[in-house]
C-alpha cells in the first residue's frame, strides 16, 4: 500500500509513505457496478433498463496485525508492536494531507491486483492483549473506493454502446502497445489506456488481468 499523487495525469508514488503487511490477506473482495435508468413509460411497460453510467469500484479486505513476535519481522526487518503498525497504516491511508486537506490517495498492490483509490472505512478489532492492556494482535477491516482522474473516467465512460470500450484479457507475452495496436488500431494509445486502467507503467500488464480498451478509431 503506497500513497500517491497525480501530476499532469501521471501517477507519482510516494515511496516514503508505504505500508507492507506482515500477513497477506486470506482473500479480498473487488466490487464494481453499473447504473441503469429504470424509468418506465406507457409505451414500454416492461421498463427495459437503459445504461446510465459506470458505478463505483470498491476493494475490501481484512488484515491481521501481530505484535506477539510469532510472525516474522516485516519488510524493514524489525519487529513492531500493534500500535506502531496501526500508526503507520493510518499515516499512509487515513490521515489528512496538509497540502490538500483531504485524505490521501493510495495504490494497493498484491499479486495481479493493482488498485488506485481512497480509504472509505477502517474498522479495528483488538483480539489479544498483554496483562497491562497493551494490544498484541488486531484485525483491521479496510474498504477502499476507486478513484480516477477526469481523463481516466472519461475513457471508462466510453463503455456505452455502440462503439464503446470493451474488456480484453491479457495473455502471457502481451505488451500494452501490442494490445492497443490489435484492439484499438493504434499502438500509441498505450499511455492513455494505462492511465484508464490505473497502471503505474506501460509494463504493468499481468497475464490473466482484464483491461478496458476503447474501440478502434
Amino acid at each position: 500500500m503506497t500513497r500517491f499523487t497525480r501530476v499532469d495525469g501521471t501517477v507519482k508514488l510516494d515511496d516514503s509513505a508505504t505500508f507492507t503487511v506482515q500477513i497477506n490477506p486470506a482473500d479480498f473482495k473487488h466490487t464494481s457496478g453499473i447504473t441503469y435508468d429504470k424509468k418506465k413509460t406507457q409505451a414500454d411497460a416492461q421498463g427495459s433498463p437503459k445504461f446510465s453510467s459506470v458505478g463505483d469500484e470498491h476493494v475490501s479486505f481484512s488484515l491481521v496485525l501481530d505484535g506477539t513476535g510469532v510472525v516474522p519481522p516485516g519488510a524493514n526487518g524489525q519487529r513492531e508492536d500493534v500500535r506502531t503498525q496501526m500508526k503507520k497504516l493510518n499515516a499512509v491511508a487515513y490521515q489528512y494531507q496538509a497540502d490538500t486537506q483531504e485524505p490521501p490517495y493510495v495504490r494497493l498492490l498484491w499479486g495481479s491486483l493493482i488498485f488506485f483509490g481512497r480509504l472509505e472505512s477502517l474498522n479495528t478489532q483488538y483480539t489479544l492483549f498483554k496483562p497491562s492492556g497493551e494490544p498484541l494482535r488486531a484485525r483491521v477491516e479496510l474498504n477502499f473506493l476507486g478513484a480516477m482522474s477526469k481523463e481516466e473516467s472519461k475513457l471508462v465512460s466510453n463503455r456505452t454502446p455502440p462503439g464503446g470500450a470493451r474488456s480484453v484479457t491479457v495473455i502471457d507475452g502481451d505488451t500494452l502497445p501490442q494490445i492497443c495496436a490489435e484492439h484499438c488500431g493504434d499502438a500509441d494509445m498505450a499511455a492513455e489506456v494505462a492511465r484508464a486502467n490505473n497502471l503505474p507503467t506501460l509494463m504493468s500488464v499481468a497475464p490473466g488481468s482484464q483491461l478496458l480498451v476503447p474501440a478502434s478509431r
